[in-house]
């Protein structure tokens, strides 16, 4: 027997029990943790391994089950497996030797975080009442003085959210948060995320296909495209019945669902999908091209928009006979407000025209924060009506609890959106790299095929003009558009990266743009398969731990020569680190951007750079309070702080906020 990989487990019965059906799961459960491991080129003959000094041995002499288990303590595997052998001892009790086998020199410790492994018992379900308790985890001796952060490893098909959570989830200090320095949370499972892959005749994927799905009564629910890679595609959902089908449109003209049976060519058809159980689904599908249509081609390259017209002039408004994006209506509790993205007469509060759409993503109390202001800065200088979408995976249970009535409040809408991480993409392991990820990786799919253009605006950023001129601006045809780093503040030359070296070679003259506000042509991104290909450049740099450092800066930027980028005005982004103060009474927008030489944190930033920005705090923290039932914001708690050798009062809440925030 030979040992791969970062651990083995070798399970051995006794011959007169192997026909139970309990141990049979058994072997079932232990096979499926073990089938996912990875396979290195080394391997050892197992028999021979020297384990007298590295060895746990638990002996059980009535124990029709044994196990070996080599283990390298120190990996994330490993981490694991020693839950899952826990959990096997205490249920079947079998005699076990636990090998440790961990690398015999490191670099860098390779364990970041504290693991607990959870498996629902009979003990979480009261024998008395009707009374569930639910499976959890208990972290003891935590470090006091550490900013942590709580994140749940689940099954890749579900989607869990925090419900309860009275403390900032992403920047947990246990030493701030009283006497009794302990917090809880609670999650549950929101929905579950079905996945495919979709193929043509020659095994290719036909990138760009729109796919709806919804009921009989009310077929086009939520959708998708098809992604180049593998053909991969995902839509959330509840457990159901469900019908899949390809979209009004391009896709339905030239395509159809290939199914079994000799179905006629000029048949609609619907691929019916059963969610019947917690671990997903995973559905292979296989279209054709319709008879006459061999040789057309589902995307129009750049230059070909009028020839794509020509073609579709009668489906040229399809995207407007389509169903209201349904996220919240699958197997959640969104409070969020569903409108379309088409022209508005008359929106809340007397706003008219058409409307913008705005997207940002914020994680932690601190960000936020920032995002209420945001918002507030956009809504107190637009007139038309506004929609907001926000990255529901990272937003606390207190802002999901606030913004529906802010909404309300404020006439604006929202809609919380979600996309699970595709297993075959490389995954980023810092939370927030992930969140960079989360603004340039998913935007062709993340949103609803009906609507056709957003505007990012990062949560620390102040808008002080009319979004709709940006709404509005002519992008020449480019799928992006960015404001390029300014130039003008001397101080910062040394950090101007893009000036030298590999940056300045690879951009050949172009700009470096800030991520901070961009502005996203959807139909011209889905078109002309942006996602796919900037998906390609992430996957074939990200697993240089020195490539894409800012990751959802670098990689626009280093893929403008394939997905063009259109350079806004200057005065579309104004930050002090990069511009300086001689050009900021033209600023349109203004961001709190990091400044590598003060390190300055950005509340303190914000309050002395921006004028107005006291005022919509102070707003946007009196609407929360009056909310979460909380103290009044105008008086909080002061303590005396120490700061570049200066006494001065500072709430303690918001102290708390900036060292979270370093």
């Amino acid at each position: 027997m030979q040992c791969t990989g970062e651990f083995l487990v070798l399970v051995v019965f006794s011959v007169d029990t192997t026909e139970s059906n309990f141990l049979s799961d058994v072997i079932m459960f232990v096979s499926s943790s073990m089938a996912q491991r990875e396979r290195s080129s080394e391997s050892a003959r197992f028999e021979v391994l020297n384990a007298k000094y590295s060895a746990i041995v638990v002996d059980n002499e009535n124990a029709s089950i044994h196990i070996d288990a080599v283990i390298d303590p120190l990996s994330p595997s490993g981490q694991k497996l020693s839950s899952i052998l826990r959990v096997l001892s205490r249920y079947i009790q079998p005699s076990m030797r636990i090998i440790l086998n961990p690398l015999s020199s490191l670099v860098d410790l390779p364990l970041k975080n504290y693991y607990r492994y959870v498996l629902p018992s009979a003990d979480d379900f009261s024998s008395t009442d009707a009374s569930i308790s639910g499976p959890k985890a208990f972290f003891a001796n935590m470090p006091l003085s550490k900013t942590l952060t709580m994140n749940l490893d689940v099954p890749e098909p579900w989607l869990v959210e925090p419900v309860i959570a009275v403390h900032d989830l992403d920047n947990i200090l246990l030493e701030n948060i009283g006497d009794t320095r302990t917090l809880q949370a609670v999650f549950e499972l929101e929905a579950l995320v079905l996945t495919g892959h979709c193929s043509e005749k020659n095994q290719e994927p036909p990138r760009g296909l729109q796919l709806i799905l919804g009921t009989k009564s009310t077929p086009h629910l939520v959708d998708t495209l098809v992604m180049a890679n593998l053909g991969y595609w995902q839509m959330k959902v509840s457990p159901g019945v469900w019908y899949l089908q390809l979209a009004p449109g391009r896709s339905s003209e030239l395509y159809l669902l290939k199914q079994g049976g000799g179905k006629s060519q000029d048949q609609a058809l619907s691929k019916r999908i059963i969610i019947d159980d917690l671990r997903g689904k995973v559905v292979h599908m296989e279209v054709e091209k319709k008879k006459g249509k061999e040789n057309e081609k589902l995307l129009v390259p750049d230059g070909d928009d009028d020839l794509l017209e020509n073609k579709k002039e009668s489906h040229n408004n399809w995207n407007s006979n389509f169903f209201k994006w349904a996220t919240g209506l699958i197997g959640s509790n969104d409070k969020s407000k569903k409108t379309k993205s088409t022209a508005v007469d008359q929106g809340k509060g007397g706003r008219y025209g058409k409307a913008i759409n705005i997207f940002s993503i914020a994680s932690g109390h601190l960000y936020e924060r920032f995002l209420k202001i945001m918002i507030l800065s956009v809504l107190k200088n637009t007139h038309r009506p506004v929609k907001f979408w926000f990255i529901k995976n990272y937003l606390s249970p207190q802002f999901k609890d606030v913004i529906p009535l802010m909404a309300e409040e404020y006439g604006f809408d929202f809609e919380l959106i979600t996309y699970k991480w595709p297993t075959w993409l490389h995954k980023q392991k810092e939370k927030q790299r992930i969140i960079w990820a989360y603004k340039i990786l998913f935007l062709d799919v993340i949103f609803p095929l009906s609507l056709e253009k957003v505007i990012f605006v990062d949560a620390d950023q102040i808008v002080r003009t009319d979004m709709g001129e940006l709404y509005d601006m002519d992008i020449k045809g480019k799928p992006l558009a960015y404001t390029p780093f300014c130039d003008n503040n001397k101080d910062m030359d040394g950090y101007r990266f893009w000036r030298q070296g590999f940056w300045k070679d690879h951009l050949r003259g172009k700009p470096y743009h800030i991520s901070a506000l961009y502005v996203v042509d959807l139909k011209k991104f889905r078109e002309t398969a942006a996602g796919d290909n900037l998906r390609v450049f992430y996957e074939s740099l990200s697993k240089d731990p020195n490539s894409l450092s800012n990751l959802d800066q670098d990689l626009p930027n280093y893929a403008q020569h394939t997905v063009p980028i259109f350079s806004l005005p200057q005065e579309w982004l104004w930050c002090e680190s990069w511009c300086g103060n001689a050009t900021k009474s033209k600023a349109k927008t203004i961001d709190l951007c990091n400044n590598p030489m003060t390190k300055e944190p950005k509340l303190q930033g914000a309050r002395r750079i921006v004028p107005e920005w006291p005022d919509l705090d102070l707003e946007a923290r009196t609407f929360t309070a009056k909310i979460l039932g909380d103290i009044n914001p105008q008086t909080p708690v002061l303590s005396t702080e120490q700061d570049d050798g200066s006494a001065s009062k500072k709430p303690v809440n918001e102290d708390v906020e900036s060292r979270a925030e370093l």
